[in-house]
């Protein structure tokens, strides 16, 4: 760049005075006004401190840029250890927290709370709701078991849901026997944002204790 600029100075001072010599004439006034290396030097002076604070602010551009792409390659490379470079979807929950009890009855179909969380990667279930909500676009398995009041009535009904729609079922009505448990399960595809929880049925009710029989969970098999 220095080169370029010195040869662009020394042919303006060159063809400023090729003619004073050609014309002694005008010797005087190119001298006395100093009009030609004296302009062409000025103005090439001015062009290249434009240029120059025009390269500074690109170079301080170039070198947020360059930091914030170490910075983004930084937390992939991050990401890809703690995940292996595939999404990691997995959680399990009993339905009690604490204490004993029966969940219910309600006089319409209610989710159930699973609130006793024993894992949530990906933080993609919702103790405060009872809802899973896919994050990934996959093939996913989901488990829950019921068990069932003392009481012969009211009977214990809950259903795995997608998206309002009823997958599977558990059902048990107490008789002469002591308590009954089941479980049941399905693998279903899921798209981002489908909703998956356990509801129980109107006028139903579940018990639990702190042995935790009434659990849901489910993970990713595969993403799609």
């Amino acid at each position: 760049m220095k080169k370029i600029v010195l040869l662009f100075v020394a042919f303006s001072c060159c063809s400023c005075r090729e003619p004073v010599k050609k014309n002694s004439k005008k010797l005087g006034q190119c001298l006395d006004s100093n009009c030609c290396c004296d302009y062409s030097l000025t103005s090439i002076s001015q062009t290249l401190g434009a240029v120059g604070e025009k390269v500074a602010n690109m170079a301080e551009k170039i070198t947020f840029l360059e930091a914030k792409l170490q910075k983004t390659e930084e937390e992939v490379l991050e990401l890809r250890s703690t995940t292996g470079a595939t999404p990691q979807v997995a959680f399990s929950a009993a339905l009690r927290d604490s204490g004993s009890g029966n969940t219910g009855p309600f006089t319409v179909v209610t989710p159930l709370k699973y609130k006793r969380v024993f894992s949530n990667t990906g933080n993609c279930y919702n103790p405060s709701t009872g809802i899973f909500t896919a994050v990934v676009k996959g093939m996913y398995f989901f488990r829950f078991s019921m068990f069932n009041n003392l009481s012969r009535n009211p009977s214990s009904v809950t259903s795995l849901m997608k998206n309002g729609v009823r997958l599977t079922s558990v059902w048990d009505t107490s008789g002469s026997d002591a308590n009954d448990m089941g479980s049941n399960a399905a693998v279903i595809p899921l798209e981002v944002g489908d909703n998956v929880y356990v509801e129980l049925a109107a006028h139903r009710l579940v018990y639990d204790d702190s042995m935790n029989y009434n659990t849901f969970g489910g993970f990713l098999l595969f993403a799609m």
